[in-house]
């Protein structure tokens, strides 16, 4: 999908994070990254943090989708960095929807997966270190 495509339908902060996405790529030697989503089906979103005490320090993604779900990765990246991890643990589909100047019904799923993988990130970052907060 291209940001021609349903471009009306979307507000201009969301057009600027698909066409300035921040925080693009791989945060390295993380336990903190999940992918959620299906290729076959659809949109997938790669979610990683770097978290040290109970904050998040680095947050980046990848996206491989449409004009939203791109848009919506970048926008969590940016809503989770310097949080602490009870606040990110708050942040879901409705409040990235939200800061995106929200979402058509049929791109819904975009900011759903984005809560998707923010949790499952914090997820396999407490399996990693025992549960407890390094």
């Amino acid at each position: 999908m291209t940001a021609g495509d349903g471009a009306g339908e979307y507000s201009a902060t969301l057009l600027d994070h698909y066409r300035h996405p921040r925080n693009v790529g791989d945060v390295e030697g993380s336990a903190a990254v999940a992918q959620v989503g299906d290729p076959a089906h659809g949109d997938v979103l790669r979610f990683g943090m770097r978290i040290e005490g109970d904050q998040v320090i680095e947050a980046r993604f990848r996206s491989f989708g449409c004009t939203a779900a791109i848009a919506a990765g970048s926008m969590a990246t940016v809503m989770v960095t310097g949080k602490r991890l009870e606040e990110v643990e708050r942040v879901s589909n409705r409040d990235v929807a939200d800061a995106l100047g929200g979402l058509p019904e049929s791109k819904r799923h975009c900011s759903v997966l984005a809560e998707q993988a923010i949790r499952e990130a914090l997820r396999r970052w407490r399996d990693a270190s025992g549960g407890r907060e390094a």
